[in-house]
């Protein structure tokens, strides 16, 4: 990976065992932030952090914040209302009333759940995926953990192309989804079709990697060491935890 070449490519240099426990701490920081102050700057927090991530296209990485929204839908169509989150109502649609207390929380949850994701692309898409389960293997997590999301990782990819393939071929052969019984039967193939070839697939990789030596464990090669930088990002994460939980305990007091 290289840096895009406007911002320093401070966290593509950064330990990975780091790195991983940033990515813990700084998420579960901003879960628990209760004001809206606190979950902007937190927001604003996480950018400045994707900016010194050392990602090559930042538009393209912003761009998957767009997945999220479509989860943030659900919580304005629900939270706003006094059904959910009674409250001081300040506008009426119809027999629907808004209130105050459940608009803050709309936006408290959805500055925090913006924060956690851009946090989450920018340290993850600092590192290759090997690098930061090493990380995390080096941290203690336990081995088949790491073996876990390691082939994960690696054939989940694998388990997408051969859905489109299949999904294709359903297309071509005049399938169209609707709301009948006959589309429900027909994903529910398609699911059972993907399985059954998910676990033949797993016997074959199984196979090759007994071929290969592997007699139960994942053998990481990796020879980590603290620098000064690594001391500097974590101070800047530390600034922006204090700043941010200073914020908001000066926001629940008023």
């Amino acid at each position: 990976m290289t840096s895009n070449g406007l911002f320093p490519d401070w966290l593509l240099r950064t330990d990975p065992r780091l790195k991983v426990i940033l990515l813990v701490l700084w998420s579960f920081h901003l879960a628990f932030l209760s004001t809206v102050i606190a979950a902007a700057v937190g927001l604003s927090g996480s950018f400045l952090i994707y900016l010194i991530s050392g990602q090559r296209n930042c538009l393209k990485g912003l761009k998957s914040l767009l997945a999220i929204n479509s989860f943030l839908i659900f919580i304005w169509l629900l939270l706003p209302f006094s059904f959910s989150v009674p409250g001081t109502v300040i506008y009426s649609l119809g027999p629907l009333d808004v209130t105050r207390e459940g608009v803050n929380l709309s936006v408290i949850l959805s500055l925090k759940a913006l924060a956690i994701t851009l946090g989450a692309l920018a340290i993850t898409g600092s590192s290759g995926p090997y690098d930061l389960l090493a990380g995390a293997r080096k941290l203690g997590v336990p081995e088949k953990l790491t073996a876990l999301f390691l082939l994960m990782t690696r054939y989940i990819s694998v388990i997408g192309q051969q859905y489109h393939r299949l999904a294709q071929a359903m297309r071509v052969r005049g399938f169209r989804p609707g709301s009948d019984l006959h589309t429900l039967r027909s994903y529910a193939n398609l699911a059972g079709l993907l399985l059954v070839r998910g676990f033949d697939r797993a016997e074959r990789i199984y196979a090759a990697m007994l071929c290969r030596g592997y007699r139960g464990r994942f053998f990481i090669r990796a020879d980590f060491k603290f620098k000064c930088l690594d001391l500097g990002v974590a101070w800047l994460f530390v600034s922006l935890g204090l700043l941010v939980a200073g914020l908001d305990v000066i926001g629940n007091i008023n």
